[in-house]
Parts: structure tokens; C-alpha cells; sequence
């Protein structure tokens, strides 16, 4: 009855990805069989830890969260939790053995956004670290599978990745982020005033990253390397769109992009990917 519960367990963190991320569990759903779950288990996590700094505005998120933090540690040591979520992630960190500073730099960031609400360029890169390109690095142990120096040589690719999903994810939330949490991560951005030098200068850095990831995600494993393409289209695809943006409507609407749209992504994807075009 123990593998009834680990797969009820699992198959709560992929419904979580499913509901929160229509254009995540597309991508994972295109990673070879045996990777999609240790990657829908990571996300559920991350989800679940993102909603208590985001949403639950009624209840105290402080508490709350440090109390997921104890009970994700405890999971981990004791490789069980009653909380599905939390169970699923364990079987996870502890199968792919998952650096545990990884995911203590992950609670870092998530309590930040409990209090912090501007950024400068020190704080800005560490709490990108810490809320994307460690999730980047925790998948990229499962896409590694134990092989160490392909970890190590795809580490700056994965934590590029990140970091530009990250970013856009600002850029793209900018109305929800300010207006409603008073946040500003962009160092120096004020965006009550938001310059197109400003834009650019942020879509510049944005550019950067996705560059440097293209690099690593041609040389993945087979088994990852289309799913990982594909949700790297999908956000490359998004940030042009913002790019076409006036600054000023970045606070007035999120960008999102159609479902026809990241249908043709996937075609044009699957293409090259056969042609060996990646």
C-alpha cells in the first residue's frame, strides 16, 4: 500500500502543475516518461511554496511558510510526509540526492517576499538565485540522472535558464507584482515612470540569459532536451511579445500567450528537433 500513497503523492504535485501552469506541464509532458514526474514533484513544490508569499493574504504568511519550511526538512529526513506536495518532493530530492543549499536558497527568496519590497543589484541577483535558478538546478539533477561533470558543465546554462524565465516573469507581472504587492524587483526601475531605456536595458539582460541557456540545452540528455527546448520557446516567444510592448501598457495588462500559439511552438519545435536543427 506504500506505492499507492507515493503515487497519489506524485500525482498531486502534477495536477498542481497542471492548474497553475498550462504551458509547464505542456513541456514536461514532452520530457522522456521516466523524467516527467520527478519534475511535475519539483514544480509542485515550488508552486505550493509560491502561493503562501503571493496569495494567502488572509492568513499569516510568515508562519505559514515557516512551518512548510520545517515540515519540508522533516520530509526530507524522514523520508515521509503526510502533506502529498511534501512527500513527493522527498522522494525526489532523495532519489536524485538534490544539494540541500539548493533548496534552502529557495526558502531565502521565498521569505523575502514576505518583507522586501525593492531590490538593489546585489539583492536582485541573489534572489534570482534563489526563487529560479536553483529550480533550473534542481531539475537539471534530475535530467543529469547522477552524472556529475554533465551537472557541472550544464550548471551555468540551467541557472541562465532560470533566470530568464524569471525575469520575464517580472517583466510579464509587472501590474500584479506593483500594483497590488508593492513590489519592484528591477533595481532602479520606477515604475510609475517606466523609460523605453529602461525596458531595454532590462530586455538586454533578458537576452543575455536566454543565449547563454540555448548553449546548455543543446548539449542536455535526449531524454530532456525537446521538453526543456520547448519551454524555452514558449518564454523566448513571450518576451518578444513584451519586447513589442510600450512600457506603459506593461502596467496596464499581462502578456500572455494564445494556445494556438504554443501549439505551432511545439510543431515548429518538434520540426527542428527531428531535423536535428536544436
Amino acid at each position: 500500500m506504500m506505492e499507492l500513497f507515493h503515487e497519489i503523492s506524485r500525482e498531486c504535485s502534477r495536477i498542481t502543475t497542471e492548474r497553475y501552469s498550462t504551458s509547464f506541464s505542456s513541456a514536461i509532458r514532452l520530457l522522456h516518461k521516466k523524467l516527467r514526474t520527478p519534475i511535475f514533484n519539483i514544480y509542485g513544490f515550488v508552486r505550493f511554496a509560491d502561493e503562501i508569499v503571493d496569495t494567502f493574504h488572509q492568513h499569516n504568511k510568515k508562519e505559514l511558510l515557516l512551518q512548510f519550511k520545517k515540515e519540508t526538512y522533516e520530509a526530507i529526513e524522514r523520508k515521509i510526509s503526510l502533506n502529498p506536495i511534501l512527500h513527493s518532493f522527498q522522494l525526489t530530492v532523495n532519489e536524485y540526492n538534490i544539494d540541500h543549499h539548493l533548496i534552502e536558497a529557495f526558502f531565502n527568496s521565498m521569505e523575502w517576499d514576505l518583507e522586501k519590497t525593492h531590490y538593489n543589484k546585489e539583492a536582485y541577483n541573489t534572489y534570482i538565485y534563489g526563487s529560479a535558478e536553483v529550480v533550473g538546478l534542481m531539475c537539471l539533477y534530475v535530467f543529469c540522472e547522477g552524472r556529475k561533470e554533465l551537472y557541472r558543465k550544464l550548471e551555468p546554462a540551467a541557472r541562465s535558464l532560470g533566470a530568464a524565465f524569471q525575469k520575464v516573469n517580472f517583466l510579464r507581472d509587472v501590474k500584479a507584482d506593483f500594483n497590488n504587492l508593492n513590489r519592484t524587483y528591477f533595481p532602479g526601475c520606477d515604475f510609475c515612470n517606466f523609460t523605453e531605456r529602461e525596458k531595454r536595458e532590462i530586455e538586454a539582460d533578458i537576452q543575455k540569459d536566454f543565449d547563454d541557456a540555448y548553449h546548455g540545452i543543446v548539449q542536455l540528455p535526449l531524454t530532456a532536451r525537446f521538453g526543456v527546448y520547448v519551454a524555452y520557446r514558449y518564454y523566448l516567444s513571450l518576451f518578444k511579445k513584451i519586447k513589442q510592448t510600450e512600457p506603459h501598457k506593461i502596467l496596464e495588462t499581462r502578456i500572455r500567450i494564445p494556445n494556438y500559439h504554443k501549439a505551432m511552438i511545439v510543431f515548429k519545435s518538434s520540426v527542428r528537433n527531428q531535423l536535428n536543427l536544436m
